[in-house]
């Protein structure tokens, strides 16, 4: 008999059926949780613009709000819309460097200050090198939050069982391997180069 406080677990973003995508659509605009495999752990996260879920999230992982969070998406292009009009430049480098495990910062003052962190003025966004992470952003249509599938200060989440364990049913999860990366994704800041992480 199937356990009632284990969350619901979807495949991966490749074979996820049309009924599923739907449904985890749905889960997101009413603020849900996600969590999914990356390049290095298990992220867990929301839609960018929910204020509510950001919130839950901040909460669920007990984070503190001046920091800011990462922002995924399948493309450039899927990303452009939450950033202050990057420069041809900019935007020519983002597109030789991606995808890759490394987040730059960029230019966002529109968006919810949960998001970018308290008292910040940029966005950390990347195009993620893992395919199933890359696809779901496809699947779903829109960018995902990321940030690692731990409490604050805790270990990340390495596999759909640790996920299970630490949340229970507070969030969905898409199921896969993580990918090769030993370490979280570099964060360089696209305007000064300066690497912070």
């Amino acid at each position: 008999m199937k356990n009632k406080t284990t969350p619901p677990v979807m495949k991966t973003a490749r074979t996820l059926p049309a009924a599923a995508r739907a449904g985890l659509s749905a889960h997101l605009k009413k603020g849900g949780l996600v969590a999914y495999p990356t390049e290095s752990c298990y992220g867990i996260g929301c839609l960018p613009r929910h204020i509510r879920a950001l919130d839950k999230l901040v909460r669920l992982k007990k984070r503190p709000q001046s920091k800011g969070m990462i922002v995924i998406g399948s493309s450039l292009a899927q990303l452009r819309n939450l950033l202050d009009r990057p420069s041809e430049s900019t935007m020519a480098m983002l597109e030789n460097e991606w995808p890759a495990p490394t987040t730059f910062l960029l230019p966002c003052r529109r968006l919810p200050p949960l998001l970018r962190g308290r008292r910040r003025s940029k966005l950390a966004v990347r195009v993620p090198a893992h395919t199933g992470a890359q696809q779901l952003c496809r699947a779903l249509g829109t960018p995902l939050v990321s940030t690692s599938c731990n409490r604050s200060g805790g270990r990340p989440c390495k596999t759909e069982h640790e996920v299970r364990r630490l949340f229970g049913r507070r969030v969905r999860v898409v199921g896969g391997r993580i990918g090769g990366e030993k370490a979280p994704s570099r964060i360089i800041d696209a305007e000064t180069g300066r690497r912070l992480r």
